[in-house]
Protein backbone atom coordinates (compact mmCIF):
# COMPACT_ATOMS: atom_id res chain seq x y z
CA UNK A 1 0.00 0.00 0.00
CA UNK A 2 1.49 3.28 -1.13
CA UNK A 3 1.18 6.82 0.08
CA UNK A 4 -1.11 6.84 3.11
CA UNK A 5 -0.88 10.44 4.31
CA UNK A 6 -0.60 10.34 8.09
CA UNK A 7 0.31 13.99 8.59
CA UNK A 8 -2.18 16.32 10.25
CA UNK A 9 -3.42 18.93 7.79
CA UNK A 10 -5.78 21.84 8.09
CA UNK A 11 -9.03 21.56 6.17
CA UNK A 12 -12.16 23.64 6.09
CA UNK A 13 -14.60 20.77 5.65
CA UNK A 14 -14.18 17.01 5.41
CA UNK A 15 -16.62 14.55 3.87
CA UNK A 16 -16.86 11.29 5.80
CA UNK A 17 -17.82 8.32 3.64
CA UNK A 18 -18.35 4.70 4.57
CA UNK A 19 -15.38 2.47 5.50
CA UNK A 20 -13.37 5.41 6.86
CA UNK A 21 -12.88 7.12 3.50
CA UNK A 22 -12.58 10.91 3.49
CA UNK A 23 -12.55 13.88 1.13
CA UNK A 24 -10.94 17.07 2.45
CA UNK A 25 -11.05 20.62 1.11
CA UNK A 26 -8.00 22.77 1.66
CA UNK A 27 -6.96 26.26 0.56
CA UNK A 28 -5.57 28.61 -0.37
CA UNK A 29 -2.78 26.09 -0.89
CA UNK A 30 -0.03 24.88 -3.20
CA UNK A 31 -0.55 21.33 -4.48
CA UNK A 32 3.20 20.88 -5.04
CA UNK A 33 3.62 20.76 -1.24
CA UNK A 34 1.18 17.88 -0.78
CA UNK A 35 2.39 14.69 0.89
CA UNK A 36 -0.38 12.47 -0.48
CA UNK A 37 0.70 9.37 -2.36
CA UNK A 38 -0.06 11.12 -5.64
CA UNK A 39 -1.08 14.55 -6.84
CA UNK A 40 -3.12 15.22 -9.95
CA UNK A 41 -1.77 17.53 -12.62
CA UNK A 42 -4.17 19.54 -14.76
CA UNK A 43 -2.08 18.84 -17.84
CA UNK A 44 -2.34 19.75 -21.48
CA UNK A 45 -2.57 17.06 -24.14
CA UNK A 46 1.12 17.31 -25.08
CA UNK A 47 2.17 16.34 -21.50
CA UNK A 48 5.17 18.63 -21.92
CA UNK A 49 4.35 21.22 -19.30
CA UNK A 50 2.58 24.56 -19.48
CA UNK A 51 1.29 27.30 -17.23
CA UNK A 52 -0.63 27.27 -13.97
CA UNK A 53 -0.67 24.05 -11.96
CA UNK A 54 0.97 22.16 -14.81
CA UNK A 55 4.00 24.44 -14.92
CA UNK A 56 4.29 24.58 -11.14
CA UNK A 57 4.33 20.78 -10.84
CA UNK A 58 6.98 20.36 -13.54
CA UNK A 59 9.11 23.13 -11.99
CA UNK A 60 8.91 21.71 -8.46
CA UNK A 61 9.23 18.07 -9.50
CA UNK A 62 12.20 18.55 -11.80
CA UNK A 63 13.24 16.89 -15.06
CA UNK A 64 12.33 13.32 -14.09
CA UNK A 65 8.63 14.08 -14.58
CA UNK A 66 9.16 15.52 -18.04
CA UNK A 67 11.38 12.58 -19.02
CA UNK A 68 8.62 10.11 -18.19
CA UNK A 69 6.05 12.29 -19.98
CA UNK A 70 8.25 12.26 -23.11
CA UNK A 71 8.38 8.46 -22.91
CA UNK A 72 4.58 8.23 -22.65
CA UNK A 73 4.05 10.67 -25.54
CA UNK A 74 6.46 8.67 -27.71
CA UNK A 75 4.13 5.68 -27.29
CA UNK A 76 0.64 7.20 -27.33
CA UNK A 77 1.01 10.62 -28.93
CA UNK A 78 -1.12 13.25 -27.24
CA UNK A 79 -3.29 12.44 -24.22
CA UNK A 80 -7.01 12.85 -24.95
CA UNK A 81 -9.16 15.00 -22.68
CA UNK A 82 -10.70 12.97 -19.87
CA UNK A 83 -7.91 10.38 -19.81
CA UNK A 84 -5.06 10.02 -17.30
CA UNK A 85 -1.50 8.69 -17.09
CA UNK A 86 0.92 8.37 -14.17
CA UNK A 87 4.58 9.33 -13.71
CA UNK A 88 7.08 9.71 -10.93
CA UNK A 89 6.77 12.70 -8.64
CA UNK A 90 10.44 13.53 -9.09
CA UNK A 91 11.50 15.95 -6.35
CA UNK A 92 7.93 16.47 -5.11
CA UNK A 93 6.88 15.19 -1.68
CA UNK A 94 4.26 13.08 -3.48
CA UNK A 95 5.71 9.90 -4.97
CA UNK A 96 3.56 10.05 -8.11
CA UNK A 97 1.91 12.57 -10.42
CA UNK A 98 -1.27 11.61 -12.27
CA UNK A 99 -1.64 13.76 -15.38
CA UNK A 100 -5.14 14.33 -16.74
CA UNK A 101 -6.37 16.65 -19.47
CA UNK A 102 -9.46 18.64 -18.59
CA UNK A 103 -11.97 19.95 -21.11
CA UNK A 104 -11.78 23.41 -22.61
CA UNK A 105 -15.11 25.03 -21.77
CA UNK A 106 -17.07 25.99 -24.89
CA UNK A 107 -20.46 26.80 -23.43
CA UNK A 108 -21.23 23.43 -21.85
CA UNK A 109 -22.76 21.74 -24.88
CA UNK A 110 -19.74 19.77 -26.08
CA UNK A 111 -19.60 17.02 -23.46
CA UNK A 112 -17.50 19.15 -21.12
CA UNK A 113 -19.25 17.77 -18.01
CA UNK A 114 -18.74 14.16 -19.07
CA UNK A 115 -15.08 14.84 -19.83
CA UNK A 116 -14.46 16.55 -16.50
CA UNK A 117 -16.18 13.68 -14.71
CA UNK A 118 -13.88 11.27 -16.54
CA UNK A 119 -10.80 13.23 -15.44
CA UNK A 120 -11.64 12.60 -11.80
CA UNK A 121 -12.82 9.01 -12.19
CA UNK A 122 -9.83 8.01 -14.33
CA UNK A 123 -7.38 9.62 -11.91
CA UNK A 124 -8.90 7.77 -8.96
CA UNK A 125 -9.03 4.52 -10.94
CA UNK A 126 -5.36 4.84 -11.89
CA UNK A 127 -4.33 5.60 -8.31
CA UNK A 128 -6.36 2.62 -7.10
CA UNK A 129 -4.74 0.40 -9.70
CA UNK A 130 -1.34 1.36 -8.27
CA UNK A 131 -2.47 0.77 -4.65
CA UNK A 132 -2.08 4.47 -3.86
CA UNK A 133 -4.08 5.38 -0.77
CA UNK A 134 -4.23 9.17 -0.90
CA UNK A 135 -4.67 11.58 -3.78
CA UNK A 136 -4.78 15.39 -4.14
CA UNK A 137 -6.70 17.21 -6.88
CA UNK A 138 -6.50 20.81 -8.09
CA UNK A 139 -9.52 22.58 -9.60
CA UNK A 140 -9.22 21.01 -13.05
CA UNK A 141 -10.14 23.17 -16.08
CA UNK A 142 -11.08 26.25 -14.03
CA UNK A 143 -8.03 28.30 -15.09
CA UNK A 144 -7.00 28.86 -18.69
CA UNK A 145 -9.52 26.26 -19.91
CA UNK A 146 -12.32 28.53 -18.71
CA UNK A 147 -14.69 26.15 -16.89
CA UNK A 148 -17.01 28.13 -14.59
CA UNK A 149 -15.85 27.34 -11.06
CA UNK A 150 -19.26 26.62 -9.54
CA UNK A 151 -20.12 24.14 -12.30
CA UNK A 152 -16.70 22.50 -12.21
CA UNK A 153 -16.87 22.18 -8.41
CA UNK A 154 -20.17 20.31 -8.52
CA UNK A 155 -18.86 17.86 -11.11
CA UNK A 156 -15.52 17.40 -9.35
CA UNK A 157 -17.00 16.73 -5.92
CA UNK A 158 -19.72 14.35 -7.11
CA UNK A 159 -17.36 12.34 -9.31
CA UNK A 160 -14.75 12.18 -6.53
CA UNK A 161 -17.35 10.85 -4.09
CA UNK A 162 -18.47 8.19 -6.55
CA UNK A 163 -14.92 7.22 -7.50
CA UNK A 164 -13.74 7.03 -3.90
CA UNK A 165 -16.75 5.00 -2.80
CA UNK A 166 -15.92 2.28 -5.32
CA UNK A 167 -12.12 2.30 -4.81
CA UNK A 168 -10.36 -0.62 -3.16
CA UNK A 169 -7.15 1.14 -2.09
CA UNK A 170 -7.71 4.89 -2.23
CA UNK A 171 -9.12 6.03 1.11
CA UNK A 172 -8.42 9.77 1.11
CA UNK A 173 -8.86 12.56 -1.41
CA UNK A 174 -7.88 16.17 -0.90
CA UNK A 175 -9.01 19.07 -3.04
CA UNK A 176 -6.13 21.54 -2.83
CA UNK A 177 -7.44 24.84 -4.10
CA UNK A 178 -5.52 27.92 -5.11
CA UNK A 179 -7.73 30.69 -3.70
CA UNK A 180 -10.58 31.33 -1.28
CA UNK A 181 -13.21 31.86 -3.99
CA UNK A 182 -12.52 28.43 -5.48
CA UNK A 183 -12.43 26.81 -2.04
CA UNK A 184 -15.83 28.29 -1.17
CA UNK A 185 -17.31 27.06 -4.46
CA UNK A 186 -16.16 23.51 -3.70
CA UNK A 187 -17.50 23.72 -0.15
CA UNK A 188 -20.89 24.87 -1.45
CA UNK A 189 -20.93 22.02 -3.96
CA UNK A 190 -20.28 19.50 -1.18
CA UNK A 191 -22.96 20.94 1.07
CA UNK A 192 -25.49 20.91 -1.78
CA UNK A 193 -24.69 17.28 -2.54
CA UNK A 194 -25.20 16.35 1.11
CA UNK A 195 -28.87 17.29 0.72
CA UNK A 196 -29.39 15.26 -2.44
CA UNK A 197 -30.03 11.57 -3.02
CA UNK A 198 -27.77 11.33 -6.05
CA UNK A 199 -24.43 10.59 -4.35
CA UNK A 200 -23.23 7.80 -2.04
CA UNK A 201 -24.03 8.71 1.58
CA UNK A 202 -21.59 10.90 3.49
CA UNK A 203 -21.44 13.20 6.47
CA UNK A 204 -19.81 16.63 6.63
CA UNK A 205 -17.32 17.52 9.35
CA UNK A 206 -16.44 21.21 9.63
CA UNK A 207 -13.11 22.35 10.99
CA UNK A 208 -13.12 24.06 14.34
CA UNK A 209 -12.83 27.88 14.11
Amino acid sequence: MIGLDTDVHDFTICLLLEHGKTIEFHGPADITHETTGAIVNAANSSLLGGGGVDGAIHKAGGPAILAECWHIVSKIGSLPAGKAVITTGGRLPAKHVIHTVGPVYRGGNRDEAETLTSCHRESIRLADQRSIESLAFPAISTGAFGYPVSEAASIAVSSAIEGLASADHVTKIRFVLFDIATLRAYERAAEKLSHSNTAPPFQIEKASP
